[in-house]
């Protein structure tokens, strides 16, 4: 089933007054249990292709269908409910409340979307990633994997049909960025969650079962690769 779907999206802004397109003319499917990754020179149109995928932004033209729904459809109130309730988010720089402990900061989402009697579900999260007896530890007390798995713990515990990341490995050593690129790979494929990626890293879009590289705004090439599930 696909969660993602993009049609002849097109994105545009003004510089100097002159169009831009950051993004011109994608489509794009991603299926559930999928994991894609984005691919080229910065300034290509991952990040801004990541932002309309996630509804943080709209297309200048285009169709962009989130889990069945058409995200131009929407008001700014069905917007923020799809992305809290549909969408998972994962960046670089993490993006820990630092006054918050561990357990807090993966509560945040459900909190936000109203729920009530959440910890049960943030301990669970935090158990899927290893870090169930970091519970009530400060991020200033993790190291940078930690926190980078408490982010994806966070971006899960509402079970999300689409995660997006934007980066995740960008701010870790090697070693460290691996452990988080099988997690995002077991995500896909244990949970059946759509994941979406932008990367520059030759070795992280490795473990992805579809490689999109990007070029000035376009697809340039897409390529599977059948012998990345483990």
């Amino acid at each position: 089933m696909s969660i993602l779907h993009l049609i002849n999206v097109t994105k545009e802004y003004k510089s100097d007054g002159e169009p831009v397109r950051a993004v011109d003319g994608v489509s794009l499917e991603v299926a559930a249990g999928q994991f894609i990754a984005l691919t080229g020179r910065s300034g290509c149109g991952k990040s801004t292709l990541l932002n309309l995928a996630g509804a943080m932004d709209s297309p200048t033209a285009g169709e962009v269908w989130l889990d069945g729904v058409l995200t131009s459809a929407l008001d700014d109130s069905g917007l923020t409910s799809l992305r809290r309730n549909r969408i998972g988010f994962i960046f670089q720089s993490f993006q820990l409340l630092p006054t918050l402990t561990v357990v807090e900061n993966v509560e945040l989402p459900l909190l936000l979307a109203g729920k009530s009697n959440v910890r049960p579900a943030a301990v669970d999260r935090l158990r899927a990633v290893e870090l169930e007896g970091y519970a009530h530890r400060m991020p200033y007390q993790l190291s940078g994997g930690q926190m980078q798995r408490v982010a994806i713990a966070r971006a899960l515990v509402h079970s999300p049909a689409l995660l997006l990341a934007d980066e995740p490995t960008g701010n870790l050593d090697s070693t460290t960025g691996d452990h988080i690129l099988t997690l995002l790979r077991r995500i896909a494929t244990e949970q059946n969650t759509a994941v979406l990626m932008a990367t520059h890293s030759a070795e992280a879009a490795s473990l992805a079962d579809v490689v999109v590289r990007l070029r000035d705004g376009r697809v340039d090439s897409i390529q599977a690769n059948a012998k990345c599930r483990t």
